[in-house]
């Protein structure tokens, strides 16, 4: 599993308005991967195990952490984000387009921490998380996915992404309650 490091909890796109065009196709598989979400969570923390929260920025440009929690707390779905709150451990990377890597810090953050092993969570299984699991591939990181803690727009997309991920990339594709933290 873990060759180069440690391991770190990559939470995907969670911290939401909910006000954009595939949000109602979204909504009800957030909701049924909430729980696995928040269980990756407890463990990662009680684990000690770094959390990095990598986030869309809304178009808001001059946004910055608190400023998207408050977004999406003031969204219509703000109970699907308040019990994936980032807490005060947790660091904070802002994206503009699907994969965590693309023109973010995160490459440099994740050396800087010495983690050598991605655990992806978060949405969507068939666009953010796939693009980012190619990217932590290339990047000769290790791979997992937590398959019960990803949601998605596109169920049979969702589950190609997986197969992909698992095929193409090596990457892990796990159950919250069966990750090795």
């Amino acid at each position: 599993m873990d060759r180069h490091g440690t391991s770190a909890l990559v939470v995907v796109d969670m911290i939401n308005t909910y006000d954009h065009p595939d949000a109602d196709l979204l909504v009800e598989s957030v909701r049924e991967a909430l729980p696995a979400v928040t269980r990756a969570l407890e463990a990662a923390r009680r684990h000690g195990t770094d959390v990095i929260y990598v986030n869309d920025n809304f178009g808001r440009w001059r946004s910055h952490h608190d400023e998207l929690v408050t977004a999406a707390l003031k969204g219509p779905h703000a109970e699907l984000v308040e019990p994936v709150l980032p807490d005060e451990d947790a660091l904070f990377v802002v994206k503009a387009r699907h994969s965590v890597f693309y023109q973010t810090p995160l490459e440099y953050l994740l050396q800087q921490q010495g983690v050598g092993h991605v655990v992806l969570c978060g949405q969507a299984t068939e666009q953010c998380v796939l693009y980012s699991a190619l990217d932590a591939h290339i990047r000769h990181l290790d791979v997992t996915v937590l398959r019960d803690a990803v949601a998605h727009i596109h169920p049979d997309l969702a589950d190609a992404a997986l197969r992909m991920m698992e095929r193409n990339m090596g990457a892990r594709i796990v159950d919250v309650d069966d990750m090795d933290w």
